[in-house]
């Protein structure tokens, strides 16, 4: 991982969009963080906001503060009581109202950046959104911001969704953004 890490330099995202992909426990939020700190070094500070979707549940979705102390010194938009619908889902409707609920939480968040923007956007756990979301306002996040940096669960570890239909409909929605970035890095 500090391999990658050393080849997916800030200075080389700058006016890009850029997803990190991958499978639970792949280290997607730690590039992330690895990412934000470097532009916090780089003085963009004022320059950054960070939507932090990490649920923090059943050991997944871990919140960027657990690997960087330098979100504290950006804009950073933290949803309340977020969950892992899979996870904490027993059954399709569980997981559907769950997934629905978690977007309602979102939302606010998304258009208070749309309607403040800065010019650089780093949004962990993106895939939290997409599972009832629509692709349509994340499109919206990403034309508002000149450099654009998320992370997003793309596997098969989660693919338990009690028949609710949401991990193929999270997969296709996650597949569309990663055809509109400018770079895509799969972990």
């Amino acid at each position: 991982m500090l391999e990658l890490q050393r080849k997916v330099s800030a200075t080389d995202i700058i006016g890009l969009k850029i997803m990190i992909v991958g499978d639970v426990g792949r280290g997607k939020t730690l590039l992330t963080a690895h990412i934000l700190d470097e532009l916090v070094d780089m003085s963009y500070k004022d320059d950054i906001t960070v939507i932090d979707l990490g649920p923090e549940r059943c050991g997944v979705g871990y919140r960027l503060k657990h690997y960087s102390k330098r979100v504290n010194m950006v804009r950073t938009l933290i949803p309340k009581c977020l969950k892992a619908p899979r996870l904490e889902g027993k059954t399709a409707e569980d997981v559907t109202r769950i997934a629905e609920d978690n977007v309602r939480r979102i939302e606010p968040l998304f258009q208070q950046f749309l309607s403040s923007p800065t010019p650089i956007l780093i949004v962990n756990d993106l895939s939290i959104y997409l599972q009832a979301g629509p692709v349509e306002t994340v499109l919206q996040l990403i034309n508002k911001s000149d450099t654009f940096v998320a992370n997003s669960y793309l596997g098969e570890k989660l693919s338990n969704d009690h028949g609710s239909g949401l991990s193929e409909r999270e997969r296709r929605a996650v597949l569309i953004l990663t055809e509109k970035m400018d770079r895509v890095i799969h972990l």
